[in-house]
């Protein structure tokens, strides 16, 4: 019986341990930060390449924005949310960063550069989308 409950005890106290912790890590992403959505839109004949963007031009824009940046993601885009449907979006990157006027500052005098690097993987003109997170 002693047993039993030990292990139970243990148990509940690695779950709740567990969830406590990925809470922490989703707080990371928090109300008020803003969020800067790439997207780059699926059409026939559009290519791009996923490592270059990945390992080269996302580092390098994600340098620019130094610690106003919070963190960054790529997406992959894989399905539509419809079957059978054409896939909206080939890729997303995405940047949460804590103020809008020291992004756009970051990257007013970088956006040559940005816009130059397209080329070396893409020949798809984005969507940009700028947002506060509400939740």
């Amino acid at each position: 019986m002693k047993v039993k409950l030990i292990v139970s005890l243990l148990l509940l106290t690695t779950y709740f341990t567990a969830f406590s912790q990925k809470k922490q890590n989703m707080a990371v992403v928090e109300k008020g930060l803003i969020k800067i959505s790439i997207m780059y839109p699926y059409a026939e004949g559009k290519t791009f390449n996923m490592e270059y963007y990945e390992t080269k031009h996302m580092p390098m824009v994600a340098g620019f924005l130094g610690s106003n940046l919070i963190k960054y993601t790529i997406e992959k885009g894989v399905a539509s949310g419809i079957p059978n449907q054409p896939l909206p979006y080939i890729a997303i990157g995405t940047f949460y960063v804590k103020s809008l006027s020291d992004y756009q500052a970051a990257i007013g005098p970088n956006r040559d550069a940005i816009r130059a690097d397209f080329a070396n993987y893409t020949n798809i003109s984005p969507v940009i989308l700028v947002s506060e997170v509400v939740k």
